[in-house]
């Protein structure tokens, strides 16, 4: 009898089962992990492509900030999550490609625990100089920071950032010797070159206008391929004849591993639409110096692979160690 209602009840019970698995993605929320606090560019960039996802969907699209740790509590959140679309995580190359060298062991397999999903949106630097350096071009710079070895400084938000790395990698390049200064923020860095008291520094584009423009700063280059709508007048380093020269990051997206295909590809497809929308643009990216690239998962995987050599190379070339 124990046998025979067992079955009647598994027969039942098979059915809904079935349903469950054949609804489409997404039946439930969805959450996004983001490591940065509330109310950042990334955080805003999330939040807006949220929304719109859920106004798709017909499903929220919760975002939760989980900062700290170089973006590691995230990750590792989200890398042990369940393979199923339902929990995303929205980080910059110091989750998928830098803290593996930056950190002698980490919680996580930035390729074994994560499927790409896409890069969104990429953000370039420019290399700001105080208002006083006997340098206004790139080339200029490199001149004088060559005569100076060991006295020229530049600063950064701290050991292993992109703005620490990329002047780290840019001094190798070039065979320059210069002191690193770390800040806390920005904002502090930024009003320490504008006083004379840092000589340089890689800062984000959209953080370094408004003191630019109020000529404050020097813009010497910006990277990326074209010219930065927020600051018309800098050159790139192409154009300021150093090709080789990169400072930037992006923020992807990314799932835990063992996600479908379908899922990761459905996700990757609407985040793409999202961020080439011109309303979208306008609110999100034009503003904070964002450059949308919506590329697809294969795209995003081909992309860190390459991205992860070159990492390794600039971590070394920077000394930075964060534990």
């Amino acid at each position: 009898m124990y046998v025979l209602r067992t079955l009647v009840f598994a027969l039942a019970v098979a059915p809904l089962a079935a349903l469950a698995q054949a609804q489409p993605f997404p039946a439930k929320p969805v959450r996004i992990l983001v490591p940065y606090t509330a109310g950042g560019p990334a955080d805003l960039l999330v939040r807006g492509m949220g929304q719109k996802m859920t106004e798709t969907w017909g499903q929220q699209v919760l975002v939760e900030n989980r900062p700290g740790a170089n973006e590691i509590i995230a990750a590792e959140t989200v890398a042990r999550a369940p393979g199923d679309g339902y929990t995303l995580l929205l980080a910059s190359d110091a989750v998928f490609t830098l803290n593996q060298h930056l950190y002698s062991k980490i919680p996580y397999d930035p390729v074994k625990d994560f499927v790409p999903i896409g890069r969104l949106v990429t953000a370039n630097l420019m290399l700001v100089a105080r208002p006083k350096l006997p340098a206004n071009t790139v080339a200029e710079f490199v001149q004088y920071a060559r005569k100076n070895p060991g006295k020229v400084t530049y600063g950064s938000v701290g050991a292993g950032g992109v703005n620490h790395l990329g002047m780290a990698w840019f001094a190798t390049q070039n065979g320059l010797q210069m002191e690193h200064v770390p800040y806390k923020g920005l904002v502090q860095g930024l009003q320490d070159v504008g006083e004379e008291r840092v000589d340089v520094m890689f800062a984000v584009i959209g953080g370094a206008a408004p003191l630019l423009n109020a000529g404050k700063l020097k813009g010497l280059a910006v990277s990326g391929t074209a010219r930065n709508p927020l600051v018309p007048n800098v050159p790139t380093f192409t154009e300021a004849g150093f090709p080789s020269a990169d400072a930037s990051f992006y923020f992807g997206l990314a799932a835990p591993a063992g996600t479908p295909r379908e899922v990761v590809a459905k996700i990757g497809a609407e985040a793409a639409k999202i961020v080439n929308t011109p309303e979208f643009r306008d609110k999100y990216l034009n503003n904070l110096g964002f450059v949308p690239v919506a590329d697809t998962p294969d795209q995003f995987a081909a992309f860190l692979k390459t991205d992860r050599e070159l990492a390794e190379k600039r971590v070394k070339a920077s000394g930075a160690k964060l534990d």
